[in-house]
C-alpha cells in the first residue's frame, strides 16, 4: 500500500520543518524508513516475493547512502535523526 499525500506531508513537516521542503535529506530518509517498514511487513507474510525483496534491498541501500551523506555534512543532525527514527541500537 503506497503512502498517501497526507502521510508524506506530515512526515516532511515532522522531520524537515515544512511540508513543502521535500528535498531535505532528513525528510527523504524518514520517508524511505516508512516505506522500508511497510515492505518488510509485506515480506513477513509473502516470503517468496523475491522481486519485492530486491526492491527492499535497493531502498535500504539508498537510505544508507543518504545517511552517509548526512553524517558527513551534519553530524548532530544525523545523530538526532537516527535517534528519532530508532535506526541504530
Amino acid at each position: 500500500m503506497p503512502l498517501t499525500k497526507e502521510k508524506k506531508a506530515t512526515t516532511f513537516a515532522q522531520f524537515s520543518g515544512k511540508e513543502t521542503n521535500t528535498g531535505s535529506i532528513e525528510g527523504q530518509i524518514a520517508l524511505l524508513t516508512e516505506r522500508i517498514s511497510q515492505i518488510a511487513g509485506h515480506l513477513q507474510t509473502n516470503k517468496k516475493d523475491f522481486s519485492t525483496h530486491r526492491g527492499l534491498m535497493q531502498l535500504v541501500g539508498k537510505r544508507k547512502r543518504l545517511l552517509n551523506y548526512l553524517q558527513k555534512q551534519n553530524l548532530t543532525g544525523y545523530r538526532q535523526l537516527i535517534e528519532k527514527l530508532g535506526l541504530r541500537k
